[in-house]
């Protein structure tokens, strides 16, 4: 059997605080939206915007730091897969497209948290442009 690909990177920014919860086995999940737009000329000449708005889903340690970290109209970078999730409510069936992330890079300038304390250390789930212009890659 041949394998297939399904992977997504986003870079937009924040539509709503993020919303952490936990499973029954006390896994943290948080979740949040991300808003990517794009801008194109018509033939006309008419400049035409669009958005597009991803439903993001984060687990466990990643999903602590982007609740601590992120916040409505942060920029990031997040890279993931496609996930569809399906379940029945009392109006019918319902079906929901999420962007299951594995990693999260903030994109905004260090200075612009909106938490109180900054992130004392940063990792590869968690980095600002200014950490990766110094790799030597």
């Amino acid at each position: 059997m041949s394998r297939g690909l399904n992977k997504v990177m986003v870079i937009g920014n924040l539509g709503r605080d993020p919303e952490k919860r936990y499973t029954a086995s006390g896994k943290p999940v948080t979740t949040f939206s991300v808003a990517t737009s794009r801008t194109w000329v018509t033939s006309d000449g008419e400049r035409r915007e669009s958005t597009e708005w991803f439903n993001v889903v984060t687990w466990g340690n990643l999903a602590e730091i982007c609740h601590q970290y992120l916040r409505k109209a942060s920029r990031v970078y997040v890279e993931g897969y496609l996930q569809t999730r399906r379940w029945d409510g009392e109006d019918g069936q319902h079906c929901r497209i999420e962007l299951v992330a594995n990693e999260m890079l903030i994109l905004d300038a260090r200075n612009s948290h909106t938490s109180e304390e900054a992130p004392a250390d940063t990792s590869t789930e968690y980095n600002t442009l200014e950490d990766v212009a110094d790799l030597p890659f």
